[in-house]
């Protein structure tokens, strides 16, 4: 049936509105929870130590207890009884990793600068730091590693000592003879490549806010946190808390990164000290205190070898990695890495695919995801090699690649996973034609011919990423112990508006908007008629939170689907007051056309509120709820050559 005219609007995905997120910001309207506080409320302080590897020989909390302002101080020996269970690691990569004990306070040894041995609870802010300046901590100071292979030396200091070794976990991904292609071929390179460690700085610093209601056993935390429903479950592991009793809420917050996609011991502390003295808590970190006990990124060494023939095929990829985890395992350490494993081929047609990472650990501050995850590091190391190759065989880097790139999809990659789609000869050539390649080239030939000192070099990188971070099976499969599913639920209310609930948890990407269009896209309301709910385990309880481009792949096709279900309950209730058969309606833009009469699904949602006339066993309210367990990773690929124009001597 063809929907009349007047009915069929301009496309609402895709096109230019204003964000709906952005107002309450530029209007400092936004809720951030370093800006909580209620009355009676106390300031968490954390002592920390500064040595990298020490014995704790005494701890002495009094001068603190003596100062104004201050209520109480513990310190790890007095919060041992607060545990549960260690702070989690979601990702044991094989049956013989190495998962140490990670308390939130240390309590016999230290392991890394930051790491914390005392808290303070005071009046202010002012006071806790202070009161930190005045515990008395006698450290041993003890040899201390921080590069990850000087930590495999046999004499090396250990960081846990009941190990036996500083390996954490060796974890091998092989596919085709590789032995024989590298036997075989007519030219290969050997790099090695040195990610180094760095520091993720979000905007907004790390924050919580616990209020308790003691008579009750209830709690409710604020973090600024990427994943609300997974602190949720590991926090009430961590504390004992009932999970039905915690509740955890992620308000505005300002960029993560992957820095806050993590279950981070001060959320812990927060709530063991909340439950001690029924009080509000808030602990807010200061920007060197971030540095020292928010997680770091990359920090790996890595050696890649190809196996080509002399007319620049690439048959076969080696790698081997050696990364470190810092001195604990956070949320998802060890799996960091992995999640290049499959990557190391980019782009290419490879035959034999060899990986083997070996996970180290060393006295330094945690490393857990930031920006891409592992992912970005393949792309740097695979992109470097070609260009190794693309030396050794005097070829254009750009010819190079073209000659290696995946032409036929669906396509299983050497390394065993499946990209639907892509078209990586056409991504190339409009970035080459964007950039005028040719003419840069003819521009570099001519400064090298006249000997001119300000030469001109070129980058060229692609690459193919596995984003979506699912499905679950494929997780269950590498020992990653959370889902890759996402929910999302929609309610149509009976005065015309509507409500969009998502398992997602944005900081900053514009889901209110996005998820907005997605709704109104289908069901015909007003983006100003759709209100979008999300980080509040009280209001969602399902989902699976933001992390490794997910979002949209997952909680963004959870909620087309959840709006399907919309659809086809308003199609049977149309039909039944219509007195039509159901395959006689169609939905278009939220607008149910019967033979001769037409409802819209505001009239539908009203209808179904009343209940007066529904069809026979059918439950009142217009409501759908979708979780959505996607069947494969969503593969974004890109190329991008880049001129540098560099000074130099000649």
């Amino acid at each position: 049936m063809t929907a009349p005219a007047d009915v069929v609007v301009g496309r609402i995905i895709g096109a230019p509105i204003e964000r709906k997120e952005d107002k309450k910001l530029l209007e400092g309207q936004a809720q951030w929870v370093d800006n909580m506080r209620v009355p009676g409320m106390v300031v968490l302080g954390i002592v920390r130590s500064p040595y990298a590897h020490a014995r704790i020989r005494r701890i002495d909390v009094g001068p603190a207890l003596a100062h104004a302002g201050v209520v109480a101080a513990w310190t790890g020996a007095d919060l041992s009884e607060d545990w549960a269970a260690s702070l989690p690691c979601a990702w044991i990569p094989t049956e013989d990793t190495h998962a140490p004990e990670h308390k939130p306070v240390a309590v016999d040894k230290v392991r890394h600068a930051g790491d914390a041995v005392a808290v303070i609870a005071a009046t202010s802010r002012a006071a806790a730091e202070d009161a930190i300046e005045l515990v008395e901590v006698d450290y041993e100071p003890l040899p201390a590693v921080a590069d990850a292979e000087a930590a495999l030396a046999e004499d090396a200091p250990l960081v846990h000592e009941e190990f036996g070794t500083n390996r954490c976990y060796t974890w091998r991904l092989d596919a085709g003879d590789v032995d024989r292609l590298f036997d075989e071929a007519a030219v290969t390179t050997k790099g090695r490549y040195r990610q180094n460690r760095l520091i993720p700085n979000a905007i907004e610093p790390r924050a919580v806010f616990v209020t308790p209601i003691p008579a009750s056993g209830d709690y409710t935390l604020w973090s600024t946190t990427q994943v609300p429903h997974i602190a949720r479950t590991t926090l009430s592991m961590v504390t004992g808390i009932s999970e039905a009793k915690l509740r955890v809420i992620a308000p505005d917050v300002g960029g993560g990164f992957g820095s806050k996609l993590d279950v981070y011991a001060e959320e812990a502390l927060a709530l063991a000290v909340a439950r001690r003295l029924g009080r509000s808590v808030k602990w807010t970190e200061g920007r060197t205190e971030g540095y020292l006990s928010t997680i770091h990124g990359r920090d790996q060494v890595q050696e890649i070898e190809l196996a080509a023939t002399a007319h620049g095929k690439i048959t076969a990829v080696r790698v081997r990695l050696v990364t470190a985890m810092g001195a604990y395992l956070q949320l998802v350490t060890p799996g960091i890495p992995l999640l290049g494993a499959w990557l190391f081929g980019g782009a290419y047609a490879v035959e034999g695919y060899s990986f083997e990472c070996t996970g180290v650990f060393t006295h330094t501050t945690p490393t857990d995801a930031y920006r891409g995850a592992g992912r970005p590091e393949a792309t740097y190391a695979i992109e470097r090699a070609v260009d190794t190759l693309a030396r050794k065989l005097d070829m254009d880097p750009a010819e190079l690649r073209r000659r290696n790139f995946i032409t036929e999809f669906p396509a299983t990659i050497a390394s065993g996973l499946t990209i639907d789609s892509g078209d990586y000869h056409a991504s190339l050539d409009v970035a080459l034609e964007q950039t005028d390649y040719d003419g840069i080239r003819a521009e570099q030939q001519a400064r090298r011919s006249r000997g001119d000192s300000k030469r001109l070099g070129i980058g060229l990188s692609t690459y193919v990423e596995m984003c979506g971070i699912a499905p679950s099976q494929i997780l269950g499969a590498i020992r990653y112990s959370a889902g890759g599913w996402d929910t999302a639920t929609i309610r149509c209310l009976p005065t015309g508006t509507l409500q969009v609930l998502t398992g997602t948890s944005p900081h900053g990407q514009g889901h209110e908007t996005a998820w907005s269009q997605i709704a109104a896209e289908q069901l015909g309301y007003a983006i100003d008629e759709i209100e979008v709910l999300h980080g509040d385990t009280a209001v969602v309880p399902l989902g699976m939170d933001t992390y490794g481009s997910r979002s949209l792949a997952v909680g963004g096709v959870a909620l087309y689907y959840a709006a399907d279900k919309i659809i086809d309950k308003a199609r049977k209730i149309a039909a039944h007051q219509m007195g039509v058969d159901e395959a006689q309606v169609d939905c278009v833009r939220g607008v149910l056309h019967g033979p001769e009469s037409s409802m819209t699904i505001k009239e539908i949602a009203f209808a179904a509120w009343t209940a007066h006339n529904l069809p026979a066993g059918m439950e009142p309210g217009l409501e759908a709820t979708y979780v959505y367990d996607p069947p494969n990773f969503s593969w974004p690929a890109q190329g991008c050559p880049s001129p540098m124009s560099t000074a130099t001597t000649t």
